[in-house]
């Protein structure tokens, strides 16, 4: 495969993932030159030729998250102006994803905003990971190829399985999700029924299925501050659970989680490098961070060679 007229370029929210991703496909990492105005304004310059290349810019849109969607923005309408052939947007994270729907009264639709803002920029495609909604898709008139983790995750937890292994959704809202992980690892699956009553904040009701005397594998899409997981292993716990194991692609890790995680009873927390993990979390014991790199370098190489990327669609 030729080369020549592919480019990646990255804004400053994941630089080593995407520098990762570069060395799987043997490109180099598109330059570009950042700066501040004196009034924290962001001055970009795309500094090597794009005409008629096919543009990948990598940026997770993970906090601060309005600092790395203008990014993302500015980078898109840079290339847009310097006559790219084509411009995707690759989100290892996707900022505002969690109001996808109006469910109160006088609430935004956040995701579909960012949608049509990026659309709006000049972004011809979108490749995502792991959607906090998968009906997100819909928002975006531009083909959207929507990646998840688990492949990356069961590699991982195949080898820690035990016989005693049961896969445990942290919600009703997640079941789909750890179905799928408690099919390909041959298991069954428990569910917790909890109630939300504070943004950040939740209150664990009762669990369905069985979890005495079981190892725990919780799955979720992201772990923000954490207090769903802790509760949740709290809970697992209490009913006779022997151990909990936690996994997430997102490491959105918000304060104080990562000091909740050290100081609960969960043997270990699986996460991906789709955001740039903190150093608290990169020297925890409890916390394994996994590469998404070569799943999203094997995405970017079929689309550019528009060739099916169904197969990584599991």
């Amino acid at each position: 495969m030729k080369y020549d007229q592919i480019k990646i370029f990255c804004g400053n929210a994941n630089r080593p993932l995407a520098q990762e991703i570069c060395d799987h496909l043997g490109v180099p990492l598109g330059s570009a030159l950042w700066r501040n105005f004196a009034d924290g304004e962001m001055y970009l310059q795309i500094q090597e030729n794009v005409r008629g290349a096919d543009v990948f810019v990598v940026q997770p849109t993970s906090k601060p998250v309005d600092r790395h969607l203008i990014e993302l923005l500015l980078m898109i309408d840079a290339l847009k102006r310097a006559s790219a052939d084509r411009i995707t947007a690759v989100l290892p994270y996707y900022g505002y994803a969690r109001q996808d729907r109006k469910d109160r009264p006088r609430v935004p639709i956040s995701a579909k905003l960012i949608a049509k803002v990026l659309e709006t920029a000049g972004a011809d495609r979108l490749l995502a990971l792991d959607l906090h909604a998968a009906q997100i898709q819909g928002f975006f008139d531009v083909p959207v190829d929507h990646l998840f983790a688990t492949p990356v995750m069961i590699d991982y937890l195949k080898s820690i399985q035990t016989p005693e292994t049961i896969v445990v959704s942290p919600d009703a809202g997640g079941v789909e999700r750890a179905r799928a992980f408690a099919k390909r690892l041959n298991v069954q699956l428990a569910i917790i029924d909890k109630r939300r009553e504070e943004v950040n904040v939740a209150e664990v009701m009762h669990i369905i299925g069985e979890v005495e005397g079981r190892d725990c594998l919780m799955v979720d899409d992201l772990i923000d501050t954490a207090g769903t997981l802790v509760s949740g292993a709290e809970a697992l716990l209490n009913a006779g659970a022997s151990s909990v194991t936690a996994c997430a692609t997102h490491a959105v890790l918000s304060p104080p989680s990562i000091e909740r995680i050290e100081a609960s009873r969960i043997k270990e927390v699986a996460l991906t490098n789709s955001i740039f993990p903190p150093e608290e979390a990169i020297k925890s014991a409890r916390i394994r961070i996994l590469s998404v790199a070569p799943l999203l370098a094997r995405a970017i190489q079929s689309i550019h060679e528009e060739t099916s990327v169904s197969t990584l669609f599991v």
